[in-house]
């Protein structure tokens, strides 16, 4: 079983929702759309459900071309943030209606129910109604009615995104095993790249209705096509400064220089952009060849057992993580360090030049 978009495009009032798109999803994969929001993340599932037809572009069911074919005869299922559930019917019911509208037989929709109920963990609850389940309780019921119809296609909409922090953990952790029993293609929506990272599997990046770069969740992460997939791929986005590399040393804004090693040896001498992500910026000297930038502080934010610090170098700002509680003042000067195997280059076009020497290495 594959989905096949080819070249899909979508055009609305004369903009581009979707801007041509080629992506095959196999069976009994996972695969998470990432991006931030009016990315084109839903839009993208809408082509892939038929809920939307494709201004350009072609999609493949199986082979078969589905591109007119109504949602209603597909087979697909659709969860969304909100936790769509009928309140006046119990949690067998919920689960048991898509298949009464199929008019399946009394045994079939039992067994299925129950099975299905089962790998969801909501089997002592079948006789309650939603609204006497906990939110988890309630997505939970809302995905065994998308599972029970048995759809090839499971598209998963920013789920977990109305659930507390506690919820969405256990979520996480359940899905990827929910879908592995499954056996069918999910496409999993998210802002968060935390999120795609726990769920695995495949990721697409999107930015502005353009998929940056689709292909295995931790490959992507570690090797971003380009900045743009790099931003989407950070959370905070990656931050980002000039570098020049001259001979067998490079220098990075205002003159801070390292050696050139491993993969930046390699690199034609000229100019470059610099990122890094967030928790690779540190307030000590904590590696050899740690390079020092002098900033100033704009802000912090206390997470419990880190600091986000908001910094200002020349005209770059920078967000970076750093571990425990630091009593600091806005707007003073800060020292910061950055070791140079935690840098990405990318070229003038924004392409991956040099990936950084850690994620080689992981």
């Amino acid at each position: 079983m594959t989905l096949e978009l080819q070249g899909v495009s979508r055009v609305v009032g004369g903009r581009d929702h979707i801007r041509p798109t080629s992506l095959t999803l196999q069976n009994g994969t996972m695969n998470v759309l990432l991006g931030p929001t009016l990315s084109g993340k839903t839009s993208l599932m809408r082509l892939m459900a038929g809920l939307d037809k494709p201004s350009a572009g072609r999609i493949l069911w199986e082979g078969r071309d589905v591109t007119g074919v109504r949602v209603q005869d597909r087979g697909v299922a659709m969860v969304y943030q909100q936790f769509i559930n009928y309140p006046g019917l119990t949690v067998y019911e919920n689960i048991a209606s898509p298949l009464r509208i199929l008019r399946r037989d009394a045994a079939q929709i039992d067994r299925a129910v129950r099975e299905t109920a089962e790998m969801l963990r909501l089997t002592p609850m079948l006789t309650r109604k939603p609204l006497e389940l906990s939110g988890g309780q309630q997505q939970r019921c809302a995905l065994a009615r998308a599972l029970v119809k048995g759809a090839g296609l499971v598209l998963l909409d920013e789920p977990l995104a109305n659930l507390d922090y506690k919820l969405r953990e256990e979520l996480r952790v359940e899905i990827p095993k929910i879908f592995e029993a499954s056996g069918a293609i999910f496409v999993y929506a998210t802002t968060e790249p935390e999120e795609a990272l726990l769920l695995g599997g495949h990721t697409a990046t999107l930015w502005e209705g353009r998929v940056t770069q689709f292909g295995p969740t931790a490959e992507v992460y570690r090797n971003p096509a380009d900045a743009t997939t790099a931003r989407v791929f950070s959370d905070p986005p990656m931050n980002f400064l000039p570098a020049i590399k001259t001979g067998h040393r490079i220098s990075f804004g205002d003159g801070a220089n390292a050696p050139a090693e491993g993969a930046l040896a390699g690199l034609p001498d000229g100019k470059y952009l610099a990122g890094f992500r967030a928790n690779h910026m540190a307030l000590n000297r904590h590696s050899g060849n740690a390079v020092e930038f002098a900033c100033q502080l704009g802000v912090t934010e206390i997470t419990g057992s880190e600091t986000f610090i908001h910094v200002r170098h020349g005209n770059d700002r920078w967000v970076g993580l750093v571990g425990g509680v630091h009593d600091l003042k806005p707007g003073q000067d800060l020292r910061v360090w950055l070791d140079p195997a935690h840098v990405y280059l990318f070229d003038a076009e924004g392409r991956l030049a040099a990936p950084a020497a850690y994620a080689k290495a992981a």
